[in-house]
């Protein structure tokens, strides 16, 4: 009984807001059918659930953190709320001007940015909340889409990337809180599934080519009163509106390259319209100084006035990213690198290494060693592969075991197997000078070197080819 009569009251508060949203008074306005109509729509239905089953969600694991983060998820109702708003109030509207679209969706740029505001100034200790909540409502800037060449991604690519972004802090906060703070991963779990399942499935289901605008609607409603709570503090004056009412910036983008040739001839001017005549002395082959000969100090003149531009170096990085990938990047005459806080889930990417030593101390899923030159890389042991790939001078050296080592298109390769490691199936393509060092049966002996063919031999016999590597024994 209770049930029923909280759905009642839920189902008349919808009809209230869709009404107090899209009724206007004087001829031209839209009837409170149309309202009512808009209000019981399948899609705003939807929305409805979306909110109760989602946005909750994030509100109920807010309460339990409070303070900012609570606050970031409250502006997070509010925005989903102004999204509700504005998609009733599009089926009761004919499809504006850039000019119009902007003034239309000013209400939801104004809680984007209030989001925003929260990250700026001194860092909090919940930055990370607070970056992940303002980097994903741009998602809900997918209702801003009007088609192809609006200079947007498509409804459902726009909020992919829009969360993409916000994963990169959603991401710290499971891994700062795994085991300290379970409420703090509930929170980042639930925003989660509201941006990359709840409101991308949503938009799937019924506005993947975006908002379907009413052609039969003569006039916009007015937006310039807001239907939101009276006790909403006014938001920020806007520093960077997402949709700009400035006429300039509202025109349609002009075209550019291509696209603006082929405009101009489909517009029916004269194609040689403001074309200057070439007469016989303006011709290069009637102009004297034009000889065709440049002498050497004319060239290096050029070369004075125009310096070549220096190629700025490569930032060395060493970080773990994502919790899931080391990246170990730009090392020059960096001997002392080590890895030692890592699990079997993690990978590790060598990349643009110079005349360094990397240790890697622990089990890893895979290793790969990308253009680096006489870089060493010590590891214990992998679950899948290691990889070495456009090389030149590497030394490899397995302590433990490696199911499988590959060796591409590498000039010199040095691989230091342990007894535990001598099943390793090994790789090699397009590379030469690659050697494999065993300790044989003596686990303290001296390393013993076997080079790997890289000439063959192949002959056709009995209809199919028979390959042999060539022997480098002297025999």
């Amino acid at each position: 009984m209770e049930e029923k009569l909280v759905q009642r009251l839920e189902f008349a508060v919808s009809r209230l807001e869709a009404l107090s949203v899209g009724f206007t008074t004087g001829g031209g306005g839209v009837s409170s059918r149309s309202v009512d109509n808009a209000a019981s729509d399948p899609s705003i239905l939807a929305f409805q659930d979306l909110m109760r089953n989602y946005v909750q969600k994030v509100s109920d694991a807010a309460e339990k953190i409070g303070g900012q983060v609570l606050e970031a998820s409250r502006i997070v109702e509010e925005a989903f709320s102004v999204q509700k708003e504005l998609l009733v109030k599009i089926k009761q509207t004919q499809k504006p001007d850039m000019a119009g679209l902007a003034e239309f969706l000013k209400p939801l740029n104004e809680v984007i940015l209030k989001a925003n505001t929260l990250t700026a100034g001194r860092r909090s200790e919940f930055f990370n909340h607070l970056k992940t909540i303002a980097d994903a409502l741009s998602a809900l800037a997918w209702i801003a889409y009007t088609g192809k060449g609006c200079g947007m991604s498509m409804p459902i690519a726009h909020v992919e990337e829009s969360w993409q972004t916000a994963e990169f802090y959603g991401n710290k906060i499971l891994v700062e809180f795994k085991n300290k703070d379970q409420n703090h991963v509930e929170w980042a779990k639930a925003v989660k599934e509201l941006f990359s399942q709840g409101l991308r499935d949503y938009i799937k289901n019924f506005y993947p080519l975006g908002p379907v605008w009413n052609p039969a609607c003569k006039r916009t409603p007015d937006t310039s009163t807001k239907s939101s709570a009276p006790s909403a503090p006014a938001p920020p004056p806007p520093s960077a509106p997402l949709f700009s009412t400035d006429s300039s910036q509202a025109s349609p983008r002009p075209k550019e390259g291509m696209a603006a040739v082929f405009q101009e001839i489909s517009s029916g001017k004269s194609v040689t319209q403001g074309l200057r005549k070439v007469t016989d002395d303006m011709k290069t082959k009637n102009r004297a100084e034009r000889t065709g000969i440049v002498n050497a100090t004319e060239i290096s003149h050029r070369n004075l006035r125009s310096p070549s531009k220096s190629v700025a170096a490569p930032k060395p990085k060493f970080e773990l990213q994502m919790g899931r990938k080391w990246a170990v990047e730009n090392q020059i005459g960096k001997k002392d690198l080590v890895i030692s806080d890592c699990d079997a889930k993690q990978s590790v990417y060598i990349f643009g290494c110079k005349d360094s030593v990397l240790q890697v101390q622990g089990k890893v899923n895979n290793i790969t060693v990308d253009k680096c030159t006489k870089t060493g890389v010590v590891f214990t042991d992998v679950v899948a592969a290691c990889e070495v790939v456009n090389c030149n001078g590497i030394e490899i050296q397995c302590q433990g075991s490696a199911p499988t080592i590959s060796v591409d298109n590498t000039a010199g390769c040095q691989l230091y197997l342990s007894n535990n490691s001598l099943k390793s199936s090994i790789t090699t393509a397009k590379s030469s000078e690659t050697n494999v060092l065993v300790r044989g049966n003596d686990p303290d002996g001296d390393w013993v070197e076997h080079a790997l063919p890289q000439q063959y031999i192949h002959i056709v016999k009995d209809g199919h080819i028979e390959t042999t590597p060539v022997s480098h024994s002297g025999a």
